[in-house]
């Protein structure tokens, strides 16, 4: 991977607790979030690493990390905290970060969160054989889910008929709203 250097890496790290709203010196690193957190198997940093990388003003470390992209956002990590420190938070702001230098770790995950917003933008929700279609056919696993398709059938999961919200446009005029927000900064 190539080494990306900041100005600053510290001053990031601070950017990305302040945006969080996280006080980074109540993380004792004790440990329970790593324990915890579902994902940790695949990830290449643990939870309190993140923490820790950033307690050292090592954002680049971070933002470069495949972890901020397999974090499911489970909120476990917090659960466990003794001090509730958030990092769901924290790993959503160094995402971020990452994606204003157009840097992804894991890229399946930028294709599935631009296929999601766009479904969402046009129906003002989410409609999951249009994901699951379109992640499959960009991603070149075309029969993925298959063995899934008969569960979600059968559960009113899926199904022939389209549903989107009545207010879809005014779904789509916020996400719109929030895009160009994101663009200015």
């Amino acid at each position: 991977m190539a080494q990306l250097q900041f100005d600053n890496s510290a001053v990031l790290a601070e950017k990305i607790a302040a945006d969080a709203g996280v006080t980074l010196s109540d993380c004792y690193q004790c440990g329970k979030c790593s324990a915890g957190c579902p994902m940790s198997a695949s990830m290449d940093i643990q939870p309190r690493q993140a923490v820790r990388l950033l307690q050292l003003g090592m954002a680049d470390e971070l933002i470069r990390s495949r972890m901020i992209w397999l974090c499911a956002s489970c909120h476990m990590c917090v659960d466990r905290c003794p001090n509730d420190v958030d990092l769901p938070a924290l790993i959503e702001n160094a995402r971020y970060q990452a994606q204003r230098i157009k840097l992804c770790a894991v890229p399946e995950v930028g294709k599935f969160n631009d296929i999601f917003m766009e479904n969402v933008k046009n129906f003002g929700k989410s409609q999951e054989v249009i994901l699951e279609g379109a992640y499959n056919l960009l991603s070149g696993n075309l029969l993925q889910d298959m063995g899934s398709v008969p569960h979600m059938l059968r559960h009113g999961i899926i199904g022939p008929e389209i549903r989107a919200v009545r207010e879809r446009e005014h779904v789509r005029r916020m996400l719109t709203e929030a895009e160009r927000e994101d663009e200015g900064c």
